[in-house]
């Protein structure tokens, strides 16, 4: 395994960390067991960067954790907790007051079993009303559990780049860490055009989707993905061509992402060991001769003109469902 250094925070996270949302129904079926056995694989095999939040599952995510963790020294690993983003009904989906953060950082404690978390990160502050709920309420509730020895670090998990700048540029509060998702990919890596800023600063960068939510994978996303059908229809027909050559297109993909530099940690979620084992094998050894052939054919044949791929689409989605929420609610 490899470790890096996760900004200014001290901490030498392993180059795979291991995601929540595989803890979940939101990839497939969660079996609780299967997942407590890949935790503790993972941390047999060096992965020490672990991450959760309540969105996975409704608390699901956390309890798996906080079962696999039972008995396992708390200087082995780091774990990472999310507060703003909690239930599926678009009404409750969203809450980034004070009040709310602060218990919902007690509740992801009581869940895990554990007396603090290692990084406490906003969940897509993108959905908040407007940034200043995020700079004069969640963020400084977010320092006082820091304060009160809650969580050590405080973070920003989104899809939008440009706002987590703009958050860390006007915080009076200091942000150690971004977490950005599927722009790490081969069919967008814009995240190349801000890890020198971010890592000037001293910010820590987080990497999560490789295979762009399922996008790149020889089976396809799950329904509810937001990209458009024509990025779907593009990813589809790369992957039938990587089927062609006997090639695993999800193994390309997280090849392209964990060859990133300025990367600390790239977040994979895990359905069972044989995609734990997988990933583990790339990071080693890399990719076979084939492999590397068919990856530069898929990027020029399919990515080379790749620019974004759901940029403004769930924002406007969940403003639509909250607004219907309330008129049914009225």
């Amino acid at each position: 395994m490899r470790y890096n250094e996760l900004g200014h925070t001290g901490m030498k996270v392993s180059h795979i960390g291991m995601g929540g949302a595989a803890f979940s129904n939101i990839y497939g079926s969660h079996d609780e067991q299967r997942g407590i056995e890949l935790i503790r694989d993972g941390l047999r095999y060096g992965i020490n960067y672990l991450e959760t939040g309540p969105w996975y599952g409704q608390g699901s995510s956390e309890r798996t954790y906080g079962k696999a963790l039972q008995g396992i020294r708390r200087d082995t690993y780091y774990i990472a907790g999310k507060i703003g983003r909690y239930e599926l009904d678009a009404a409750h989906m969203f809450d980034f007051s004070a009040e709310k953060t602060e218990a919902a950082v007690d509740q992801t404690l009581e869940l895990l079993g554990l007396e603090y978390l290692d990084l406490i990160q906003i969940h897509d502050p993108t959905f908040a009303p407007d940034i200043s709920v995020i700079l004069n309420e969640t963020l400084p509730a977010l320092q006082r559990v820091v304060r009160a020895g809650k969580a050590r670090f405080i973070g920003i998990a989104d899809y939008d780049i440009d706002l987590m700048r703009e958050i860390i540029d006007e915080s009076e509060v200091k942000v150690s860490t971004v977490l950005s998702y599927a722009k790490s990919t081969m069919i967008d890596n814009r995240l190349q055009n801000y890890t020198k800023y971010f890592l000037t600063h001293g910010v820590g960068v987080i990497n999560a989707a490789a295979t762009g939510m399922g996008l790149l994978t020889s089976s396809g996303p799950q329904p509810w993905h937001p990209a458009s059908d024509d990025v779907k229809a593009l990813c589809r027909q790369a992957s039938e061509y990587c089927k062609s050559q006997n090639v695993e297109l999800a193994r390309l993909a997280t090849y392209f992402s964990l060859s990133q530099p300025g990367i600390a940690t790239n977040i994979c979620g895990f359905y069972d060991q044989q995609q734990l084992m997988d990933t583990l094998y790339v990071m080693h050894d890399g990719l076979s001769e084939v492999e590397e052939r068919v990856l530069q054919e898929v990027q020029t044949k399919y990515f080379d003109k790749m620019l974004m791929h759901w940029d403004h689409v769930e924002l406007p989605r969940y403003r639509q469902a909250l607004e219907q929420a309330h008129c049914t609610s009225t």
